[in-house]
């Protein structure tokens, strides 16, 4: 087998580049995985490309294959979809998800990864960890039937999280985002969108991942009485106003957390990490997901794309990795 294969490296803040990297030999229990796409997610991997995880996060914000430490170098990923080349018989073969960073082959434990379904594109199949990040905020906010709820902040996150909460009856979705070309992906996700001066309030539920201390403070001016906020924002090292004035107490509003790193407190019991990214790998099933992309480059390009993201260009969803079949 192949022994050598390209990674992805943060040398240091700012600077990016490929390297080889040696492959151990797989073990009776582990996959040998030829990447076919990986996928950035915007938020986390801009956050750690600038040097921003702050150090008493080091340790909370470890990709489960990172290799290195923050703030560089460090190899950091987690959307990767890849065939088995080497393995048990009933993965060999098989088009499967994994959480590993952005490498050409990778050896891991074959309780690592999930089978792609027949009916799940290997290039939307990347965005099973997105969606997992929806499912699990889903499964914390708990919405009712017919809620009003918005959703500020029109990325690969939020679009997925407006995607999966538009599946409940009655509903009213509406996708928040300064860029009006976000209506597009709003469109195709079938639900609202608006611009954040014209977002409808009265909200019982607003799901934030805009990631700016403006589109908090928006999202908690769209509650209802008694709204929620849920809070599915990284911040790093920058620091963020809350505006607890205004309605803030005599509306009786309240600001909580969801992170995808442990299974929503409501569903701990019951699902595990594994079943909750199998259910997120069935919903992508659906086509609406494949207005998450926003664009994709290749493999060599990626030290000089996550550059131009970590700068805020080009805005929109999340950016596709595509691999050279070797």
């Amino acid at each position: 087998m192949e022994r050598t294969a390209r990674a992805f490296w943060l040398r240091e803040p700012g600077a990016g580049e490929i390297r080889t990297v040696e492959l151990a030999a797989p073990g009776p229990d582990d996959v040998l995985v030829r990447t076919r796409y990986s996928a950035v997610s915007r938020g986390s991997e801009t956050l750690v490309f600038r040097g921003g995880v702050p150090p008493g996060q080091h340790a909370r914000m470890r990709a489960p294959f990172q290799e290195g430490e923050f703030p560089g170098p460090v190899k950091y990923g987690y959307l990767n979809v890849g065939v088995v080349e080497h393995g048990p018989p009933g993965l060999r073969g098989r088009t499967v998800f994994c959480l590993y960073p952005h490498q050409t082959r990778f050896v891991v434990p074959a309780s690592a990864v999930t089978p792609v379904p027949e009916d799940v594109p290997p290039a939307r199949a990347v965005l099973a960890g997105t969606v997992e990040t929806a499912v699990n905020a889903a499964w914390d906010a708990a919405p009712l039937v017919g809620d009003r709820i918005a959703v500020v902040g029109a990325g690969m996150v939020g679009g997925a999280v407006a995607a999966v909460l538009a599946g409940i009856p009655g509903v009213r979705v509406e996708l928040v985002d300064l860029d009006p070309e976000r209506a597009r992906v709003a469109a195709a996700l079938g639900v609202d969108f608006a611009v954040p001066g014209d977002a409808r309030d009265g909200c019982d539920l607003v799901v934030h991942t805009s990631a700016t201390g403006a589109g908090l403070a928006r999202s908690l001016e769209l509650l209802a009485d008694e709204g929620e906020v849920l809070e599915l924002s990284w911040y790093g090292d920058r620091q963020v106003t809350v505006p607890l004035g205004a309605s803030f107490h005599a509306g009786r509003l309240a600001v909580r957390a969801s992170q995808v790193g442990a299974v929503a407190p409501a569903r701990r019991g019951r699902h595990s990490h594994a079943q909750r990214l199998a259910l997120a790998m069935r919903l992508l099933a659906d086509p609406r997901y494949d207005a998450l992309i926003g664009g994709e480059c290749r493999f060599d390009e990626l030290p000089g794309t996550l550059r131009r993201l970590a700068d805020g260009e080009p805005p929109g969803g999340g950016v596709r990795v595509v691999y050279q079949q070797e």
